[in-house]
């Protein structure tokens, strides 16, 4: 009876196991997909989702690669206003600034952009910007940010009432090698998977 119970229990964890690699491949494939594409369009204003400041105070290159396709953007019309998004992380500036200030360097002039600087995680930056959207009557956006946390983004902003329009950030100054890339799609696998399992609890914000 004891080892048809032992058997039970192992076959039983052996098939959870099995669902959630099958799970864990799936999500990482469609999380791939996704952010391969660009779907830009013009919209009414520009979001960048923030990345990490080096000890400088100058943007890392994930937020130097993000900033740099933003300015692109802006440059080709397809939106007036870029709102950077991004709180004080472990060095100064905020994210927000940093970005911003690169921006700057590249002509992007100070009227047409916006700080978001309370956002720490994609969650809160979700949260914040489409505030400040509906403070300006805003409904569109092209979101920029790494190609492997476009998915969550999008899921993040269509939860707060944003038309997104997710554009993989690319810059050949600053390339995304395949290491680092491989290793933000398993985080983000993570991630998402955490975001589904929060919403289906209706826990609140959290920091990720």
């Amino acid at each position: 009876m004891l080892k048809r119970i032992l058997w039970l229990a192992l076959s039983g964890t052996g098939i959870l196991a099995l669902l959630g690699a099958v799970l864990f491949a799936w999500l990482w494939v469609q999380i791939d997909r996704f952010g391969q594409v660009d779907r830009t369009q013009r919209a009414d204003v520009i979001v960048v989702l923030g990345a990490r400041v080096w000890p400088s105070g100058r943007p890392s290159d994930a937020l130097a690669r993000r900033t740099l396709h933003a300015v692109k953007l802006y440059q080709e019309g397809l939106a007036a206003t870029i709102v950077f998004s991004g709180a004080l992380g472990t060095h100064p500036p905020t994210e927000a600034q940093a970005a911003a200030r690169l921006a700057m360097e590249q002509g992007v002039p100070q009227e047409a952009i916006m700080l978001e600087e309370k956002g720490h995680s994609t969650e809160e930056s979700a949260f914040f910007v489409s505030e400040i959207m509906r403070a300006q009557g805003w409904q569109k956006a092209i979101v920029v940010s790494d190609a492997y946390h476009l998915w969550r983004a999008k899921l993040l902003f269509d939860k707060a009432g944003v038309e997104v329009y997710p554009s993989p950030a690319h810059d050949e100054r600053y390339p995304l090698s395949k290491r680092v890339y491989l290793y933000h799609l398993g985080r983000e696998v993570v991630a998402v998977t955490w975001y589904y399992v929060k919403s289906s609890l209706g826990l609140p914000i959290t920091h990720v």
